[in-house]
């Protein structure tokens, strides 16, 4: 086996937003190369399906990861039986496609808490045991839309991501120094039930028109990447928000 690989093999990963496309795709990738997983959603029942499919590696970790409070007593009962978080890969997310106006104080606050909040909880509960061993990976899902003012969702959504981005920056200037990285990955249009159930053929053609590669983005193409991200070989790679969209937007 590679040396590389046989780094991460036994490593503890935490994925948010498991239950979801991307979020399984990552965690069965991340299972496939050694790893043992903690899938964290809100979706208790479906959670328990997919750690199902993966084996003895995935463990389900049922948590709405905006609220403080329970990220801390789950965090606590996974160190107790677990251990330590290695990898964090913050997934969860909700999306709103509302703009300014239409977007009400309550809407605003569950996308920052979801979205923002609960990266920043998880952070603050496993990024010091990761400084602490001089080993760690963070990695953050961000989005086209706050490179490019809302342009694939709405102001809420929009600047939950941007405040995503900024707390990428700052966590990997803290931790730099201590081998840990942190870095985001800013995706367009995945392919998920989003796509593929709640939009129209019609809807569905018109977006491929606007993507140069001509296609929607597979889950297990953002899982690759976060596989590489978490690997020893990135180890030099560190506050970068890495872009993967067919094309739709250039920097």
């Amino acid at each position: 086996m590679d040396s590389r690989k046989q780094e991460l093999m036994g490593r503890l990963a935490m994925v948010t937003g498991a239950a979801g496309s991307t979020g399984f795709a990552i965690a069965k990738a991340l299972v496939e190369d050694g790893l043992r997983v903690l899938l964290v959603d809100i979706d208790a029942e479906r959670l328990e399906r997919l750690c199902n499919q993966l084996g003895e590696a995935a463990i389900p970790v049922p948590l709405d990861v905006s609220d403080p409070d329970r990220v801390a007593v789950v965090s606590a009962a996974i160190r107790a039986d677990h251990g330590e978080v290695d990898i964090l890969i913050n997934n969860a997310g909700i999306l709103s496609n509302n703009k300014a106006a239409e977007t009400t104080p309550a809407e605003w606050r569950r996308l920052m808490a979801v979205n923002l909040d609960g990266a920043f909880y998880l952070a603050r509960e496993w990024l010091p045991g990761m400084k602490a061993r001089g080993w760690g990976r963070i990695v953050n899902m961000c989005s086209l839309a706050m490179k490019t003012g809302g342009l694939t969702a709405g102001t809420a959504y929009t600047a939950s991501k941007g405040g995503m981005a900024a707390l990428t920056l700052s966590l990997a200037r803290e931790s730099a120094a201590h081998g840990v990285t942190v870095n985001a990955i800013a995706p367009a249009y995945i392919k998920t039930p989003m796509i593929t159930e709640q939009l129209s053929e019609a809807q569905r053609e018109q977006l491929l028109l606007q993507i140069p590669v001509g296609r929607f983005c597979e889950p297990e193409e953002v899982a690759f990447l976060v596989c590489y991200l978490i690997s020893p070989l990135a180890g030099f790679v560190t506050g970068e928000i890495v872009d993967i969209n067919g094309g739709l937007h250039l920097d």
